[in-house]
């Protein structure tokens, strides 16, 4: 059964490719406003999170700020069709590439990714680089549950040269890659447990958040840029924008450095709040001695 649904999922993603881009747009909100509308456990886990970060806001200005991200995020479910199965020029007319950074200059270099819904912005980045002739792109990925889907995605992101590094045991592998000027990706706002994680603020919650970006910074020697897929004013389609690099990143305290970017992308999300992951446990480890928060 299992099977069945794996391939009738790729079926329909081949299918929904067919259609005009703005009629995935209507399609994906429909489909996000319906979701919004069963109960289930992540749509609890996107009111918590929601609850926890803007308390300010009455309950009804909540729910709908909620159902504002589920229209987002089914568009984007719709959206990897093209991300992931569609060409080039589907991919680079859907998201726009916004460098403030020389692209293609092989400098050792980490593109920090913070989990907007446009965070496959990476393929884009993947696709245009193979137009270009400029390094390939390494995205360092958590392995989905689903095994059919984990290699699934991992052969669609490497359409355009890229490569996939699973994010536990392979510092030597990712190092490498950094220091050879590829364009490697990592998206750090996601609790991963407690190991080579430390607690610091997130929207005033203590967050359990890796340290990762500022320990490879120091060892591979690279620079360090944010980089976000975010919705155009019109929301017609993407531009993945890559900042300069962080001014004195990475410091000599990884602690402060992991707060620094937790407050970075705090004050991103306060821009456009819709558009964050909010289904992501974010809170899930707690500190020593205080409750579960999901």
């Amino acid at each position: 059964m299992q099977t069945f649904f794996n391939h009738l999922s790729v079926s329909l993603l081949r299918f929904v490719l067919i259609f005009p881009y703005t009629w995935i747009i209507q399609l994906g909100r429909g489909l996000g406003w319906v979701v919004a509308h069963i109960p289930s456990d992540r749509q609890r886990v996107v009111l918590i999170n929601l609850r926890l970060c803007f308390p300010q806001l009455s309950n009804k200005e909540i729910e709908a700020l909620a159902l504002q991200h589920w229209q987002l995020f089914g568009r984007s479910i719709l959206e990897r069709s093209r991300i992931w199965l569609g060409t080039p020029t589907q991919i680079n007319e859907m998201i726009q590439i916004d460098s403030e950074i020389e692209l293609g200059d092989r400098k050792p270099r980490i593109l920090v990714n913070p989990h907007f819904v446009g965070i496959e912005g990476g393929i884009a980045l993947c696709a245009l680089a193979e137009k270009m002739d400029w390094p390939r792109g390494v995205t360092l990925y958590q392995k989905m549950k689903n095994p059919y889907f984990d290699q699934k995605i991992i052969e669609w992101r490497g359409r355009f040269g890229g490569r996939s590094i699973p994010r536990q045991g392979h510092l030597i592998e990712t190092v490498r890659e950094i220091k050879n000027g590829n364009f490697v990706f990592i998206a750090p706002d996601i609790d991963l447990g407690i190991k080579d994680s430390v607690f610091v603020p997130f929207f005033g919650v203590q967050t359990n958040t890796i340290t990762a970006i500022s320990r490879l910074a120091r060892i591979s020697g690279a620079e360090v840029c944010v980089m976000q897929t975010t919705l155009k004013s019109d929301r017609s389609g993407y531009i993945c924008h890559i900042g300069k690099a962080l001014e004195s990143f990475p410091s000599d305290d990884e602690n402060a450095d992991t707060a620094r970017l937790n407050q970075y992308f705090e004050d991103e999300i306060r821009l456009r709040p819709a558009e964050y992951y909010w289904v992501h446990k974010r809170f899930k480890n707690r500190p020593a001695g205080e409750a579960k928060i999901y």
